[in-house]
């Protein structure tokens, strides 16, 4: 592995770091906005739900997934110099599978009562039902602009441009805290809904498509179905339109078995969800994203053994999430109470949620991993092994739902996402590890048990801390501040002595790399 490549992944991982950390913090204003304005009542829980619909269609046309199959195809063009063609591949996949969507979403539209009933059991209240399938039918047009998005922003990457793609979420997030602030007051949780809708288009349609303008796209409608690449496409996505990922499955499963919790304990996942996703965001998603482009020319160019060991290398850098993690769950009380204790979310809300923190948090780095681990797969092409693994996998973690709703209710639901995603990213990874022959593997497996086994004492260590402070448990936004700062900065030298103690090389650099990063 050459020192350029790794030095470009460290510049594209800056961007999309600060990106993604930057939309995630809109995205936790918007939850601010939504417990200020909902609490975690009936009308909530029914905006949760509205968004499954969707997801399931978002899925089925693998929006998320044309990128990391899209990318491969069109880099080979680019490396060939076949530019020209490339832009023609990409406008026929915009023409063909941009049609069969507007087809589906007409059909989802109609059957959205029947589909709310499906997979949301539990809730029987005709309000809820009748909230649900409103918000949905607003939101599942937004599904356009994603799949749209997704191709423009795909062309971008490929071609080394991450400014703008970097802006989608941003906007998007945005685009849905205005609509409820402006909304909501008449409209109520339907607001936020409406802003969905209004952020994709803005976001992550017209913004991306002078993105790739300017990055020399391309566009008439190309209807050539008997195409090559088209059928080459269909092969690539085809696993993963049917296949169970670990957000999709924990998307559908939270709603779920969540229907058949109290009011309010949909959102209270939900709230606790978030909250673990800006961790995972901030050290997986920018990495995983980053990282993406440079391991699908590694496996263009036959280079597996370097592709291996940058992916490896990215799952050290990883471990880190887990003594984070840690510090989440010290501070759950605070961080809860700082970002959501106001308007409708009281006191009991609050609680709740932050009792449910410290079961998502289990399972964060297992999150952040399976973003680079699934993307090991597609650099290669692969799209079949990890949606039939993750689809298997999923469908095992059904009972561990089972048995956590009913013997722990919503701290059981919130303990099952997280043995779920655990057990996902070990088997794909188990997979990948087989299929590459990779000798690197044990030495990943002992660094992740190394460093689980420092953050044990490290969290009993911080609540031991937390304990003594005067102000600690303190409802005052400021007493919140004070104990997550001084428990933060304790937690960051802690974890540099220890690593230092212990010789846990990894993890002294990731820090490293992180605080100096902060500084920037």
């Amino acid at each position: 592995m050459t020192t350029g490549i790794y030095r470009q992944i460290g510049w594209a991982s800056l961007i999309m770091m600060g990106s993604i950390f930057l939309s995630r913090v809109a995205g936790l204003v918007r939850e601010m906005s939504i417990a200020w304005i909902g609490g975690a009542d009936a009308a909530v829980d029914a905006y949760r739900v509205a968004f499954v619909v969707p997801e399931i269609l978002n899925h089925i046309l693998a929006s998320g997934f044309l990128s990391v199959t899209f990318i491969p195809i069109f880099s080979t063009y680019l490396a060939n110099g076949r530019e020209a063609e490339g832009w023609r591949v990409a406008a026929l996949i915009l023409t063909v599978f941009g049609l069969l969507l507007a087809v589906l979403t007409g059909a989802a539209f109609c059957l959205a009562p029947a589909l709310i009933d499906l997979l949301a059991p539990g809730r029987t209240d005709p309000l809820f039902k009748h909230l649900a399938v409103r918000m949905t039918r607003i939101i599942m047009p937004a599904q356009l602009f994603f799949f749209w998005g997704g191709i423009l922003i795909a062309v971008q990457f490929a071609k080394g441009r991450f400014g703008i793609p970097a802006l989608a979420p941003l906007v998007y997030n945005l685009g849905i805290v205005a609509g409820g602030l402006v909304l909501a007051p008449r409209l109520g949780m339907e607001g936020f809904a409406w802003g969905v809708l209004a952020g994709s288009l803005a976001g992550n349609f017209l913004l991306q498509l002078w993105g790739a303008r300017r990055a020399g796209m391309t566009f008439r409608p190309c209807f050539d179905w008997r195409h090559h690449e088209l059928r080459r496409y269909v092969g690539l996505t085809l696993p993963l339109m049917l296949g169970l990922t670990m957000t999709f499955s924990t998307e559908i499963f939270s709603k779920f078995f969540g229907s058949f919790l109290p009011v309010g304990g949909i959102s209270w996942i939900e709230y606790a969800y978030r909250i673990m996703l800006m961790l995972v965001a901030f050290f997986g998603q920018a990495v995983g994203v980053a990282s993406y482009p440079f391991m699908a020319r590694l496996a263009a160019e036959g280079r597996l053994e370097e592709l291996t060991r940058l992916l490896d290398d990215m799952l050290r850098y990883l471990a880190l999430v887990i003594p984070l993690s840690v510090v989440v769950m010290v501070l759950r009380l605070e961080v809860v109470g700082l970002l959501f204790r106001r308007g409708r979310f009281d006191d009991t809300d609050a609680a709740m949620t932050a009792g449910v923190l410290i079961y998502l948090m289990a399972g964060a780095v297992a999150f952040a991993a399976q973003t680079v681990v699934n993307r090991g797969f597609y650099a290669r092409q692969n799209t079949l092994l990890p949606a039939v693994y993750g689809t298997l996998a999923a469908l095992g973690a059904v009972p561990i739902y089972l048995a956590g709703l009913k013997l722990m209710g919503v701290a059981g639901v919130a303990l099952a996402i997280s043995l779920a995603a655990v057990l996902q990213v070990l088997v794909l990874y188990a997979v990948w590890n087989r299929r590459s022959g990779n000798t690197g593997a044990p030495a990943v497996y002992g660094l992740y048990l190394r460093v689980a086994a420092l953050s044990l004492p490290l969290g009993l260590i911080l609540e031991a801390l937390r304990r003594r402070l005067p102000f600690a448990g303190a409802s005052s936004p400021v007493g919140q501040a004070a104990t997550v700062i001084l428990i933060g900065g304790a937690a960051m030298l802690l974890l540099l002595a220890l690593g230092r103690l212990f010789r846990i090389r990894e993890l002294q650099q990731a820090l490293q790399r992180l605080l100096a990063r902060v500084r920037r």
